[in-house]
């Protein structure tokens, strides 16, 4: 085609075939379910489905050429019927591909490969010493070759303390030392898990960077671990090796030219962004290489939130837009009028095809050819083919063969979500997005507008079922956001990989392209954040497949209603402003039609699972916080629906973590007056760690002791507990909370953290207990344990008793002898995990509560 075009750089509009060619989409998906069955079969099993599926693909094929031939000859004996066999019909049924029975061969062939491939990576993981040695949870000396980069796992609650992150690398155990002195050589792959002392003990680089977070894939150590059994699930590793001591790792093979190489280029790349504001620092390696590193949880939350995960991964995307500079707009880059580098420099199609893959190389080797790099560029290699070939048709073709090659190369993408996700997204760019681009323009949306709406809203509607099934959470923002979001996604890489090319050789130069790149770095990060602080950006969905159906029905009906309401533009301006007011729910709005918050509410209890968040209204948007709960998220939305936009104080009753992991919530856009905290520091780490927060946002910090007395607005407060110098020292965080006594406009309650029984009787024999007696709304100690004082609960008769409690949580909270106490009492009990967020208003007879 391009030859016959008479240009050396190809024709202006070359020819477009009638139809899309869908042979190889059967044969693909018959791959991809065969090796997600077969991966994990034994081996008598996989032998079966090989040697029948090869048996009768081998019978149809043979059948279909005996009917081809049979065809042929019918044709040549009946030439005086000629004139009437020439219908298209005819044609295409004398065809050797047009028999069925040849297009079910082809795919009972794919089947029999690839449980094949299957069956011989599954026998890899069960073959050799490792199994063994794992189910003896036998300790050893091994040495091992890192086969992924090191990354961190997320700090997550237990309980009333913080699991500290651990170090995760993919390895292949080489040799095997055991504890009797017995070596074995094997060839199979674990997963290596570095616990947190092991990185604290070991002596960090510059700026603290653990020695483990610098190792590079390729790179051979020696480690004393233990082997554990992998969880099942489908991960492709034999075992589980834990490393054991504290020990900085002991290399005993340096990493490959290509990965010291790749290595040089990424920690360029993060050096040059040293010195940007943390979004922008974390965003850029991850949008360029997928160094996610340094994204904090909180960042991490906010793209999940708003299905922009994709952008901290290594994807086709990446590829693509670097291919579109060098090629030109994926629209354009067939013709003589492209405007990329390529045609510039007079180079012709093919010739761009090859550089092209060329530079697809270079990006597989700087971004790690593990498994996702290697889908990323198999999908991002498309464009390319299409270019090569002449055929914009051959897209679909290409992608189902990049998804067989890659399936048999690796069974194990075939249970991979990730996998899974972006052949959704690539099919729905290659389908849907260019028919709803093309209506779109029909109803005079602007092309490019309509290009990325479509773009938007083809990949949200392919992939959401699937990422409602991972997360239980359906996005409401997921479009809007990534429709906002692309406009800065090609600057942001372009700049970020030209920061990446020339931070080695010049880095001053690569530190003021980091610069450039942080301004659409930090604007992807500032809609990432935005959408995710909607009230109503997400909803909650079942997190099963049944829900991932019922979602995909959804879908359809929805993209149905929507081609309608496209074709009465006054009925789509009004569905879109319903649906702007239902996810960002403006609170008058709000208050309006739901009743939340109540008029005049006092205080309010924020329903954030196992953990304590409440809040005293001083008035006008202003508010007292006492604790911070398990999950910033669930405390920014709380405060976010009850208006609270100023904290002149932050109560921290204590440093258990349920009290205090959620306090960025609490401060996010928020202005804070100052954070008071008990003075027993304990766990030293979750202290650390308010501090931390503190200081970065310049927040001053006092220290409650009992006798302290506060004003703010109608609300005034007192210290009850800690005392100054507790004697003899508080057994434990629990008893060293604060806790608090507080009066607004005639409405007294009584605050207990988590204090236990020590504590709380010594608070009863106090020269305060006076003030106790019948104070209107306790808030239950220690989420309604059954360590209470009876006495105390006689004393105080609350007449309303709230527990902020989580559903199904393991400590049995609360105690079913606390809840009967207190209504023997007279009290009123209700429970965050049946009532959801409470909130108190009036006083005396005019006491009520409200529920959301």
């Amino acid at each position: 085609m391009h030859a016959a075009s008479g240009s050396r750089l190809g024709a202006s509009h070359p020819k477009v075939e009638a139809s899309t060619d869908l042979r190889l989409v059967a044969p693909a998906a018959a791959v991809w379910l065969t090796a997600a069955v077969t991966v994990e079969v034994s081996p008598g099993w996989v032998t079966g489905v090989v040697a029948v599926s090869l048996v009768a693909g081998g019978v149809l094929l043979a059948a279909g050429r005996n009917g081809a031939r049979t065809g042929r000859r019918n044709a040549c004996t009946e030439q005086e019927q000629e004139q009437e066999q020439e219908q298209e019909q005819g044609r295409e049924a004398a065809r050797p591909g047009s028999w069925p029975w040849v297009s079910v061969a082809a795919v009972l062939l794919c089947v029999g490969a690839a449980a094949a491939s299957a069956g011989l990576h599954g026998a890899d993981l069960r073959r050799g010493p490792v199994p063994a040695l794992a189910a003896q949870f036998a300790n050893v000396t091994a040495e091992v070759e890192i086969t992924s980069d090191p990354r961190l796992t997320r700090p997550r609650i237990n309980g009333d303390h913080i699991v500290p992150t651990a170090l995760l690398f993919d390895a292949e155990v080489t040799r095997v030392t055991q504890a009797d002195g017995t070596v074995l050589a094997t060839r199979t792959p674990v997963l290596v898990i570095v616990d947190a002392r092991s990185r604290r003990g070991s002596p960090g680089k510059a700026g603290g960077r653990s020695p483990w977070l610098s190792l590079l894939p390729s790179t051979r150590l020696r480690v004393a671990a233990r082997f554990v059994p992998a969880l099942s699930g489908g991960d492709d590793v034999a075992a589980v090796l834990r490393v054991r001591g504290s020990a900085p790792p002991e290399v005993v093979g340096e990493p490959s030219g290509p990965q010291r190489l790749a290595g040089r280029l990424r920690e360029g790349l993060r050096k040059a962004t040293d010195g940007l504001d943390a979004d922008a620092r974390a965003l850029l390696p991850g949008l360029v290489v997928g160094d996610t590193s340094r994204v904090t949880p909180e960042l991490d939350d906010a793209f999940r939130a708003t299905d922009l995960t994709h952008l901290l991964a290594v994807s086709g995307g990446n590829l693509v837009i670097i291919l579109a500079l060098f090629i030109g707009p994926p629209g354009l880059a067939q013709r003589v009028e492209r405007r990329g580098l390529a045609p510039r420099l007079g180079v012709p199609l093919r010739a761009t095809a090859l550089l092209g893959g060329a530079l697809t190389l270079a990006f597989v080797i700087v971004c790690r050819p593990d498994p996702s790099v290697l889908r990323a560029a198999a999908c991002g290699s498309i464009s390319l083919l299409a270019i090569a070939t002449g055929r914009r048709r051959s897209l679909i073709p290409a992608l189902a063969a990049a998804v067989l090659l890659l399936v048999l190369y690796d069974p194990w993408l075939s249970r991979s979500f990730g996998f899974l996700l972006s052949v959704l997204a690539t099919g729905a760019l290659l389908t849907l997005a260019p028919r709803w681009s093309t209506a779109l323009q029909r109803r005079r949306v602007p092309p490019r507008l309509a290009e990325a709406l479509a773009a938007a809203a083809a990949a949200q509607a392919l992939c959401a079922p699937v990422v409602a099934l991972l997360s239980a959470r359906v996005s409401l923002v997921a479009v809007p956001c990534n429709l906002l979001a692309e406009f800065a996604v090609t600057p942001a890489t372009v700049l970020g990989f030209a920061t990446l090319a020339t931070a080695s050789p010049a880095m001053p130069v690569a530190k003021a392209l980091a610069w450039s790149a942080s301004w659409p770095a930090r604007w992807i990060a500032g809609i990432a954040r935005t959408g995710a602080a909607q009230p109503g950006g997400g909803v909650d969905w079942p997190g099963s497949w049944t829900g991932a159906l019922l979602l995909a029905l959804v879908t359809v009906a929805v993209v149905a209603v929507g081609r309608r309401l496209l074709r009465h533009p006054v009925l789509s301006a009004v569905c879109a402003v319903l649906f702007l007011l239902v996810v960002v729910q403006p609170p008058p709005l709000t208050r309006v039609i739901t009743g939340w918050p109540p008029p005049g509410w006092r205080f309010a209890m924020c329903d954030v699972g196992q953990g304590d968040a409440t809040v005293l209204a001083v008035g006008d948007g202003s508010a007292v916080v006492v604790d911070a709960g398990p999950d910033p998220v669930l405390v920014d939305r709380c405060l976010s629906t009850l208006g609270v936009t100023r904290i002149p104080l932050v109560v921290l009753t204590h440093f258990h973590a349920d009290h205090v992991a959620g306090l960025p919530g609490v401060l996010h856009g928020r202005s804070v007056g100052a954070i008071e905290t008990t003075g027993f520091e304990e766990p030293l780490e979750q202290a650390e760690f308010v501090r931390r927060e503190a200081a970065a946002r310049h927040i001053p910090m006092t220290r409650a002791v009992a006798g302290e007395r506060r004003r703010a607005g109608s609300l005034d407060w007192r210290v009850l507990w800690p005392p100054p110098d507790p004697a003899p020292p508080p057994d434990g965080p629990n008893d060293a909370s604060v806790a608090l006594l507080v009066r607004s406009a005639g409405l007294r309650l009584l605050l207990l953290g988590d204090l236990e029984p020590p504590a709380q009787q010594a608070l009863s024999r106090s020269p305060v207990v006076a003030e106790l007696d019948g104070v209107d709304v306790l808030k239950v100690a220690h989420h309604g344990s059954a360590y209470q004082d009876p006495e105390l609960i006689r004393r105080v008769a609350p007449r309303l008793a709230l527990i902020s409690v989580g559903g199904d949580n393991p400590y049995g909270h609360p105690a079913p002898s606390t809840v009967a106490a207190l209504r023997a009492g007279g009290a009123v009990v209700l429970r965050t995990d049946e009532d959801g967020d409470l909130a108190v208003t009036g006083a005396g007879e005019g006491l009520s509560v409200a529920r959301h």
